[in-house]
């Protein structure tokens, strides 16, 4: 007894980390794992954008305002920079460091809808210009005024009621442009 339960359990194990195996194989995992590692590298680029060039634009707008050091001291001592109370070992409510982390978010979010926008447009544009490339082909029949049945194009005369086709279709244009 207790040999078949731990042939099961071994069954158990090896179909776990095949199941698992296969998870990790998948196309959409690995996809998955690419976008992690270049979202963390666009991350670093925005965060430069943010803090490099839109911060000091704010803060230039604002009179000279930098939300970094934008705190409450929680020990009721009052510092005049963020890095002043944190070498005091101070706990301190950093809320200009989050108001800048929303600012990174917001721009991180427009970036990436933006990027989503563009390559949706590149899509669309592409399926266009496929479908362009599939234009009708030339019709190979044509509709006896007569009979209504169905002929080639280049007949002169239909095969199901034997009437002439030139002078029918000179008399259909003719009466068309003098309208």
């Amino acid at each position: 007894m207790e040999e078949e339960e731990k042939v099961e359990e071994t069954e158990k194990k090896k179909g776990f980390w095949s199941d698992f195996k296969d998870f990790i194989m998948q196309g959409n995992v690995m996809d998955l794992a690419v976008g992690v590692i270049i979202g963390a590298a666009f991350q670093s680029i925005v965060n430069s954008l943010v803090n490099d060039i839109i911060m000091p634009v704010i803060t230039l707008i604002t009179g000279g305002i930098d939300f970094t050091n934008w705190f409450i001291s929680l020990d009721g001592t009052h510092y005049s920079t963020l890095a002043a109370a944190q070498e005091a070992g101070a706990a301190t409510l950093n809320y200009g460091v989050f108001i800048t982390a929303v600012i990174q978010f917001i721009i991180l979010a427009l970036v990436i809808f933006l990027l989503i926008k563009l390559l949706s447009n590149l899509s669309k544009g592409t399926k266009k210009l496929m479908h362009k490339e599939d234009v009708e082909p030339a019709p190979t029949t044509k509709i006896c005024p007569f009979c209504k049945s169905e002929i080639p194009i280049d007949a002169t005369r239909c095969p199901c009621c034997t009437s002439q086709l030139e002078e029918a279709e000179k008399a259909v244009e003719g009466s068309t442009t003098e309208s």
